[in-house]
């Protein structure tokens, strides 16, 4: 499990890692909207748009007069916003610029974020975690015997059933704010023995957070989360310095459990009426499946499955 050691947010934690929270706990807005463009526009080869390749160039992908060309606007009024200065820009250019950039809709999201106007300057109203309903909790209840958990901004875990504890560890065990899916995935090395693509869950990981910088740059947890990140991982650092951005609703995940051994299960994650912050996960395994057979196993186990879970992996 990860310590809990005094954070700090400045540059000088993380060398190399490029720019980060500074001690007013906040995320520079200007300095994301430029890496996230630049570095979007540096995955671009000028045959992979139907432009000619000419002259040397200095640094990868299209040059900014590329882009702008391809975007229609001036490569002045680009470059301005690749600096960071999207304060007037309108919503018809960004539309442009994100199909010049061949963006994907949720990079499209995040670029329509870091730039419009109306998405900074203002405060989070609770920088807190999120609170969940009681009849949601009741939802949880329910759903024993399907691996399920609600998790919000920051990618915090906020409440869950015994499966899933059986599943992912005891979140109870842990202090509040180590209850985040970033924080275990980059800090607890079980995490590492668990996932069997630990590489593209950690990806996931940061391309939510990523997510999480465009909406809330003025999150004071989220900062103070990417920095302790960065100054005690590597690998975090190295891929939030790539500027990936993802949103993943569905899909496959492959574990292996120091109880139940491996598991191939499909996930689906539902946006919650009323909490638009909150997402709600669940895990099932396909019918007839081994899977399928572990994972009633492990529900049966419930709480007596965490604990053995947790001695194992403290062996």
């Amino acid at each position: 499990m990860a310590s809990h050691a005094e954070l700090r947010t400045g540059p000088e934690a993380a060398p190399g890692a490029g720019p980060g929270p500074g001690p007013e706990r906040h995320l520079d807005a200007r300095s994301e909207l430029n890496e996230f463009l630049r570095t979007r526009r540096a995955r671009l080869k000028p045959a992979d748009v139907g432009l000619a390749e000419y002259g040397r160039r200095r640094v990868p992908g299209l040059r900014r007069e590329e882009l702008a060309q391809l975007a229609g606007v001036s490569v002045a009024y680009y470059t301005r916003l690749e600096q960071g200065n999207g304060r007037n820009v309108s919503v018809e250019v960004l539309d442009a610029v994100s199909r010049a950039l061949r963006l994907s809709e949720a990079e499209h999201a995040h670029l329509l974020h870091l730039a419009r106007p109306a998405q900074r300057g203002r405060r989070p109203a609770a920088a807190r975690r999120g609170q969940v309903r009681p009849a949601v909790r009741e939802l949880l209840s329910a759903l024993e015997g399907v691996p399920a958990y609600v998790w919000g901004r920051r990618s915090d875990v906020l409440a869950w059933n015994s499966t899933a504890s059986a599943l992912f560890g005891d979140w109870a065990e842990r202090a509040p704010e180590e209850r985040n899916w970033a924080r275990v995935t980059f800090l607890d090395p079980a995490a590492r023995r668990l996932f069997a693509d630990w590489p593209a869950k950690a990806a996931d990981v940061v391309g939510q957070l990523r997510m999480d910088a465009g909406r809330h740059a003025d999150d004071p947890l989220l900062a103070a989360l990417i920095g302790e990140l960065s100054m005690k991982s590597e690998d975090f650092r190295t891929l939030w310095a790539a500027h990936d951005v993802k949103r993943k609703s569905h899909g496959d995940i492959r574990l292996l459990h120091p109880l139940a051994g491996a598991l191939a299960l499909r996930y689906e994650t539902l946006a919650l009426p009323g909490d638009p912050e909150l997402s709600l996960s669940t895990y099932h395994a396909e019918p007839g499946s081994a899977s399928e057979e572990a994972l009633r196993l492990l529900a049966s186990w419930g709480a007596d499955a965490s604990r053995d879970r947790s001695a194992v992996t403290r062996d």
